[in-house]
């Protein structure tokens, strides 16, 4: 794991410089930002002037100044409540900005998240990052609210810093120490002190703190792991009912449990150890001012009770800003982890991209029809799964690819969808009309049955329309719930889903329909009349179809043409019923 060093915040700098130098809202974000800023040193200012007061305040009650003493009371309450305003207004802005940056990440790694079905390349063709709704969803708020606490403190610090340190060394001046009888001032005493002791104290919480950084980050990683677990129960609770397997996934979540309880003890450990060496180091800093001041007030009584406590509090201020690293050091291994994981997020995303530019070598070209011209389709270790293919797919005609299985079947059906990146050759389809593809398992997005069946391209369709498509595709129940909102794949059994699937079909009216197994869950009369609806309802499209049932070669009005996978990338093109030369399908040339 790595430390503080700079592989850290170079990766700090990759994942902030888009929003601070690219992003359309750069000039209000650092707009902002120095207003924070601005605001960060008016309360230094009013800080300095508190510790200033405290001299003459605490030496009016030595003398019994009561005047005086009520005057002074009189500016501090004047003093508190500027620092009062100004503390308010950062902490507003700061929320501000904290929300904007993470609504411009959130929209950020969501684009490159999807953006050319990297969430898929992720999960099938790398090792897959872990939880990457976490990453996006709470390592982002985690990330841009620490960066900018973080960075808002070390500001804060660094200017308190500047300001208390020649305070403390005027102050220094008024500290002699006594020695063999003669008395001795070193510049800069009180300063030396606060150094040394600050020094001191980060190194040993560096080193007492420094594991917490890996405990953190794995932490993160058990519990999304085990709250992932539960969701796979929830997305898959009646095949796991069906298989009665609620003791082996009871022992399933109970075993990464085991793994976040086991880490988070070692967290409460070595957070123990630090609690008691950042607690000790904390109350000895209220003292430890006051011992080094004591021979100038004992000793030749240079300064009285309002300059002890003056020093008292500029020493606090600077050793305060020295030991940054000290108080914040939990916070700060933290931050590390959640930067480590968004950095780790992007890599995994960087190497899909790799693969899908090194390898996606499929060229795709607008075309009249769908034309498949020489195309190959591997497997990630080099296997070909199709060779040298050529079609021409037009309008109106039907295909059926059959084969066995692992023979390449859904591989190729992903190839000209474009989202499988093993291969070369050329694909064609006509610019601007958008295929859709029907999956073996239909995916059904959360919402209203309506945002299910205009899925994915939003059609326009009344609901009188819908319904009545409902009833064509025998889900007539379903056909006054238009509106409702559940969780529809898992109301509905697989059989509905892919009714609803075809349904969608009907409403959105693709020109080029490509079903991979979309009816594997229906009986064949029931597939026969769906493809049977959808040869007279779109009479127009091509369709494309994976499947194994023979009884879809029998029913010629389903598939014209058959493409068969043999293996070892060879294919054969069949006649299932022969057609005129004007519309017959056939190989394209080589």
């Amino acid at each position: 794991m790595k430390q503080f060093n700079g592989a850290f915040f170079r990766d700090l700098w990759r994942i902030s410089k888009p929003y601070w130098w690219h992003s359309e809202e750069r000039w209000s974000a650092r707009g902002v930002f120095a207003l924070i800023i601005i605001l960060n040193l008016f309360m230094v200012f009013i800080s300095y002037r508190i510790t200033q007061w405290y001299a003459v305040f605490w030496n009016a009650l030595q003398r019994f100044a009561v005047n005086a003493a009520w005057h002074q009371m009189l500016i501090f309450l004047l003093l508190a409540t500027a620092y009062i305003i100004a503390a308010v207004s950062q902490t507003f802005f700061t929320q501000m900005l904290e929300i904007r940056w993470r609504r411009w990440l959130t929209r950020h790694y969501l684009d490159n998240w999807l953006s050319k079905s990297t969430f898929y390349h992720m999960q099938v063709l790398g090792d897959g990052t872990d939880n990457p709704d976490q990453r996006i969803s709470e390592d982002l708020a985690s990330f841009t609210s620490q960066t900018l606490n973080i960075i808002i403190g070390l500001l804060s610090s660094v200017t308190t810093l500047a300001a208390f340190v020649f305070m403390l060394w005027e102050l220094s001046a008024m500290i002699t120490i006594p020695w063999n009888g003669a008395l001795y001032t070193i510049p800069g005493y009180l300063v030396w002190a606060a150094l040394i002791y600050a020094v001191f104290g980060t190194i040993l919480t560096a080193l007492i703190g420094r594991p917490l950084i890996k405990l953190n980050f794995n932490q993160e990683r058990y519990q999304a792991d085990f709250r992932f677990s539960m969701m796979r129960l929830r997305e898959n609770s009646e095949s796991v009912a069906l298989y009665g397997g609620e003791n082996e996934e009871r022992h399933h979540f109970l075993r990464r449990f085991a793994e976040v309880y086991a880490n988070y003890w070692r967290i409460i450990w070595r957070s123990m150890r630090l609690n008691w060496w950042v607690s000790g180091y904390g109350q000895a800093a209220i003292i430890f001012p006051i011992i080094v001041s004591m021979p100038a007030y004992f000793v030749n009584k240079a300064i009285g009770i309002g300059g002890l406590q003056q020093i008292a509090s500029a020493f606090s201020q600077v050793q305060g800003a020295l030991s940054f690293i000290v108080s914040s050091y939990s916070s700060l291994a933290n931050w590390h982890a959640v930067v480590d994981r968004l950095r780790f997020f992007e890599q995994s995303m960087d190497e899909v991209r790799v693969i899908r530019e090194t390898h996606y070598q499929i060229e795709r070209k607008n075309a009249p029809n769908l034309q498949v011209k020489h195309l190959n389709v591997r497997l990630p270790d080099g296997r070909e799964l199709v060779h040298d293919l050529n079609l021409d797919v037009r309008r109106r005609e039907r295909l059926l690819i059959m084969g066995p299985s692992g023979g390449g079947k859904s591989t190729l059906i992903r190839s000209l969808a474009g989202i499988w990146p093993f291969g070369d050759g050329e694909i064609g389809l006509p610019e601007g009309e958008r295929p859709l593809f029907l999956p073996q398992k239909p995916y059904l997005p959360l919402g209203t049955l309506r945002d299910v069946l205009v899925y994915p391209f939003g059609a326009n369709v009344d609901d009188q329309r819908l319904q009545q498509i409902l009833h064509m595709v025998d889900m007539s129940s379903l056909a006054d719930k238009l509106d409702d909102s559940r969780l529809w794949s898992h109301v509905l059994s697989l059989g509905e889903q892919q009714r609803l699937a075809f349904a969608r079909v009907l409403v959105q009216k693709p020109q080029w329909i490509f079903l991979d197994e979309a009816s594997s869950a229906l009986d064949e009369p029931a597939e026969n009349r769906l493809y049977q609806l959808l040869v007279e309802a779109l009479p127009e499209s091509a369709i494309i179809s994976v499947g194994h049932r023979s009884s879809l070669l029998q029913h010629h009005q389903h598939h014209q043409h058959c493409l068969r996978l043999q293996g070892n990338g060879a294919w054969v093109l069949e006649v299932v019923q022969q057609q005129g030369p004007a519309d017959g399908l056939h190989p394209a040339p080589a």
